[in-house]
């Protein structure tokens, strides 16, 4: 648990998402309820069950990556390197003020470079292996976007990288808060996915979770008794970390939340009899931040979009903090789940909302399913004092996250 003078501030924001690029334009669609969802322009679709999903729309890597990097790299990793700028200049944070060592990178990620991967299979089952690129092994890596971003920063402190799926974006933040505990003085942490091509794709329908609705606006509809599924999606944040003390000692006069407590569970084997983890693993986050669950003003929920895992979380949510104890919204509707980087976009549309004090709603044309008892966020944002706000987060296999962010003050 960390005292309010020493949890750790996030400094600043950069947003790469369906709903925008930039933190201000994404808040704006969060606000006004638009809609990153449409039909997969990035292939043809026709012939998949799944024909909608998030996308970066208007995204160029042109004057934003270094020619080289983008061709040594995948779509993922430019997408976080523009949103990692982006956090470093709301921070106001230049890397050459930083020790070198000093600055440290942990993200998440979950697919990979999919579509750097998709074109060099390709190219050897359609050529030979003289045609794959040297760099098909570093593209695909999960590490890249962390290893991308140390290198065009100069960061040289402990770096990593989180493989939980959706989970992981909760856990590497809180990875950045141990990193800060033991001497950091600047850490970029987050996400990033970009699994939108026919690899990517067929990958993820093997879960058996994604929605097949052929309508974008009821193809997902989290917590309604229509649940069938959820829309994959690309993009996600990057946000800048910093004691505040230090932040302070810079001249830095701003931040959006704290980082107060974390968890993390994993659920068990099913058949066991055994209990889901999240209602577990919300309690322990709530003990690490020293709050009780009447300190929680809203949920940022994980709202898988499926039945029997919207029924878990509701009642996560219903013995934590009693029936239609507490807000529950998942702007997340707007973009798709964006596995690796989903969490991470959440905390930051969680932390301008506590900066604002304005709680987003979930946009979708959802009639709650009445059995999960939620006070589910619809119709328009509500405006109501946050002081701490919890973010859920649940990762295909078994992850379970939850990180409670605090007012900054």
């Amino acid at each position: 648990m960390s005292s309010a003078a020493t949890a750790p501030l996030i400094t600043g924001i950069g947003i790469t998402a369906p709903t925008g690029l930039g933190a201000g334009r994404h808040w704006e669609s969060v606000l006004a309820g638009k809609s990153g969802i449409a039909r997969i322009s990035h292939f043809d679709p026709s012939g998949y069950p799944v024909r909608f999903a998030g996308e970066v729309d208007a995204f160029e890597t042109a004057g934003k990556v270094p020619g080289r990097v983008a061709k040594e790299t995948d779509r993922w990793t430019h997408l976080a390197l523009v949103a990692a700028d982006e956090a470093l200049a709301d921070a106001g944070a230049d890397p050459a003020a930083f020790p070198e060592y000093g600055m440290a990178v942990v993200t998440s990620s979950s697919s990979g470079g999919t579509a750097f991967g998709q074109h060099e299979m390709e190219n050897l089952y359609l050529h030979d292996s003289g045609w794959v690129s040297a760099y098909q092994s570093i593209a695909w890596f999960y590490a890249a976007t962390s290893g991308q971003i140390s290198i065009r920063h100069g960061m040289r402190g402990s770096s990593g990288v989180l493989c939980c799926e959706q989970a992981g974006g909760l856990d590497a933040l809180a990875q950045a808060r141990r990193l800060l505990r033991d001497g950091a003085a600047l850490v970029v942490s987050g996400g990033t996915d970009a699994s939108l091509c026919p690899y990517g794709l067929t990958a993820q329908l093997s879960t058996g979770l994604l929605s097949t609705v052929a309508d974008p606006y009821r193809a997902y509809l989290p917590f309604d008794a229509a649940a069938c599924g959820f829309l994959p999606g690309e993009g996600g944040a990057i946000l800048t970390l910093e004691d505040p003390r230090d932040a302070a000692a810079r001249g830095h006069r701003g931040g959006y939340a704290q980082v107060l407590g974390h968890a993390a569970g994993f659920d068990p084997v099913p058949g066991t009899g055994r209990p889901p983890a999240l209602r577990r693993t919300i309690e322990r986050a709530l003990t690490d931040a020293g709050l009780a669950p009447r300190d929680i003003d809203a949920v940022f929920a994980d709202a898988a979009g499926v039945p029997e895992l919207d029924a878990i979380e509701a009642r996560a949510l219903g013995e934590v903090f009693r029936p239609y104890g507490v807000p529950v919204t998942a702007p997340k509707v707007l973009t798709g789940r964006l596995y690796g980087g989903g969490a991470p976009l959440d905390v930051a549309t969680a932390a301008i909302s506590l900066r604002e004090q304005v709680l987003p709603h979930t946009p979708a044309p959802i009639t709650p399913d009445p059995a999960h008892r939620l006070d589910l966020v619809r119709d328009e944002p509500r405006r109501i004092a946050l002081g701490a706000v919890l973010v859920l987060a649940r990762g295909h296999g078994g992850f379970n996250s939850a990180l409670v962010l605090g007012r900054w003050t």
